[in-house]
Formats: C-alpha cells, sequence, structure tokens
C-alpha cells in the first residue's frame, strides 16, 4: 500500500509497434485504474534484450513507447511511467530472486519453450531466466495486483510462488501479488487469421493494426482482413473473422455485439469492414495527434522520464534494502 492505495504494477516491451490489441486490451484500461491505484507502468526494456536488438533502435523505441503511454492519456502525474533499465534494483532483485527459483519450474514455462522455438540461433540464459526478471518487475513496488491476460497467468503463478517461498523463510517481506482482471475486454485478433491473437511481431503487416496507421492504412487493411463466404453478419465462433470486426467496433463504440448486429443487418462484409475501418481510424485520430505533440516537446518527456524515474527508485530501494538484509548481505556506509 502507498498512501492508502493497493499498488499495481504493469509494463509493455519497447520492441515492435503498438496493436490496436495493445491499446483496447491493456493500455486504454490503464487510464482508467489511477483514481484506484497507485500505479507503476513500465517501459521493460530490460526484457527486451533477450532478443537481439538494434541498439538506437531500442533507445527510439522505448522513448515512443513511454510517450505513447501518456498520448493515450496515462498522466505521469498520477502514474509512475518509468524505463525499467533506469531502476537498477529490477536486476539486482532478479539475481536475487535467481536463487530462491528452481530449474523444474523455469523448464515448465510455455514462453521460453515458444521464444526458443523462435530463436533458436539465440537460446540465453535470459531468456530462460526472464520470468524471474517478471517476477522482481512486480515485487519489487509490492504490487498488490497485476492486470494479466489468460496467456500471462503462469508468469504470475510462479511470482506468487517465489514471493511465497521467501517468505516462507524470511518472514512477511513481499506482498503476494493477485491477478487483476477488472472489465471484461475482448480480445483482439489478427485480421488475416482470426483465430490467433493481433501481435506487433507478426510478420504479416496486414494482420495487425498500429497505433501509428494512418487513416488510409488502417481502412487498406480492414478491406483486406479475413472473413468467410457466408455472407451473414453474425456473432459466433463459427464466423471467426466476422466476430472479430464486431469486437472491435464494439470496443471503439462500447456497444454490445447485440447490438453492433443490429446496426448492421441486411448489409454486406464490405460495408462492415468500411464502417469498423473508419471507426478504429477516429478512435486512433486523437492518441495520434497527441504522440506528435509530446514528440516535439522533448524538456517534457525528459522531466516525465528523471522524476518517475527518482520515484521508481526510491520505492524499489525500499524492498530492495530490505530484501538485501534478509539474505544477510553486509549494511551500507552511507
Amino acid at each position: 500500500m502507498i498512501d492508502g492505495k493497493k499498488v499495481l504494477f504493469s509494463g509493455m516491451q519497447a520492441t515492435g509497434n503498438l496493436t490496436l490489441g495493445n491499446y483496447l486490451g491493456a493500455l486504454n484500461n490503464w487510464i482508467t485504474l489511477s483514481d484506484e491505484y497507485e500505479c507503476f507502468y513500465s517501459v521493460v526494456d530490460l526484457h527486451s534484450i533477450t532478443v537481439r536488438q538494434e541498439p538506437s533502435e531500442l533507445r527510439k523505441r522505448a522513448r515512443n513507447l513511454l510517450t505513447l503511454y501518456i498520448a493515450a492519456g496515462l498522466d505521469p502525474e498520477k502514474n509512475c511511467i518509468y524505463y525499467q533499465s533506469h531502476v537498477s534494483g529490477h536486476a539486482e532483485l532478479s539475481w536475487i530472486l535467481n536463487c530462491f527459483t528452481y530449474m523444474g519450474e523455469l523448464n515448465r514455462m510455455t514462453q521460453f519453450k515458444d521464444k526458443a522455438a523462435k530463436h533458436a540461433d539465440n537460446i540465453n540464459a535470459g531468456l530462460f531466466t526472464y520470468p524471474v526478471l517478471m517476477a522482481s518487475d512486480i515485487l519489487l513496488y509490492q504490487a498488490d495486483v497485476v492486470p494479466v491476460g489468460v496467456d500471462q497467468m503462469q508468469h504470475l503463478e510462479i511470482t506468487r510462488d517465489i514471493a511465497q517461498r521467501f517468505n516462507a523463510i524470511y518472514g512477511d517481506v513481499f506482498t503476494v501479488p493477485e491477478a487483476y482482471f477488472g472489465k471484461a475486454g475482448r480480445k483482439i485478433m489478427s485480421l488475416q487469421n482470426p483465430e490467433k491473437k493481433m501481435s506487433k511481431s507478426d510478420e504479416n503487416v496486414n494482420a495487425s493494426i498500429y497505433l501509428m496507421d494512418d487513416t488510409d492504412t488502417v481502412i487498406r487493411k480492414f478491406k483486406r482482413a479475413v472473413t468467410d463466404s457466408e455472407g451473414q453478419i453474425a456473432y459466433r465462433d463459427e464466423q471467426p473473422g466476422i466476430k472479430n470486426l464486431l469486437d472491435i467496433y464494439c470496443a471503439c463504440t462500447n456497444k454490445e455485439p447485440e447490438e453492433a448486429v443490429n446496426e448492421f443487418s441486411g448489409k454486406g462484409y464490405g460495408e462492415l469492414k468500411m464502417a469498423v475501418g473508419e471507426t478504429v481510424a477516429n478512435v486512433l485520430a486523437p492518441v495520434q495527434t497527441r504522440f506528435a505533440e509530446l514528440s516535439k516537446d522533448k524538456q517534457y518527456i525528459d522531466g516525465v522520464i528523471k522524476n518517475n524515474a527518482q520515484k521508481a527508485n526510491y520505492y524499489a530501494a525500499k524492498t530492495l534494502r530490505k530484501v538485501q538484509r534478509k539474505v544477510g548481505f553486509p549494511d551500507r556506509i552511507r
């Protein structure tokens, strides 16, 4: 707890370009949480280097992501928006927690298996111990809750296991975090393969809508979206392409699927695609405008980076000092 509020932690990797799925499924929901929680939102650039990165490109993407957090509506005065790499406590705590994590636990992590298959030429130790760094991200701020999707539950479960194991040895050191599901959001699927999630790492650029796509690009991608040959607009699993378009439309308009189906009753797929494309473009336009404004204000963004890093380091240091003392490290002379 900080100032009577429970603590919430989340973050996104500084790789790839944020998609409409990232925005509707996570970022847009974060905005509503700062009144209820003390929120830490990290640009998790330490995690990013498990895959080889071009240094200048990583720096650029990290700054763009932090700027997008603000452009999307996150207030850096109410939320701690910071670079993971600017808080050394993430890496320091990660080493300590590595010594309280079992190989068998890490071997069971499905993300390691998936990433190892995709990057067979670079199966590094960081990729294997990635879940421990993620646990450190969360436990460093004594987070009470962590927004997660179903595919991230395994990481939260190992975080809880590590925290409980450490607490069992040394007493009440870490807050054991709970999953935060909040208002049920609609999962945004790929426009080219509606059986899988929209992803910023998809090699097919037509599969994803990126937050910085202009109106023409957005509409063109929706025109190419995979549907089916049934010719009927219905919200059902047997028509995943149409269902995905309706989900996107509903997420952008706050309508229920039944309303959307009635709205497009008797219309063709082309009209549906155009309507969804125009709606999405209208939702993204204010974010893009604000991003452009913020990107020009270097002094402001630099100030956010500096001030929020100081805040994050303050709270991280409190936890880290406690952990270091518990495991027996000598006190630092200040």
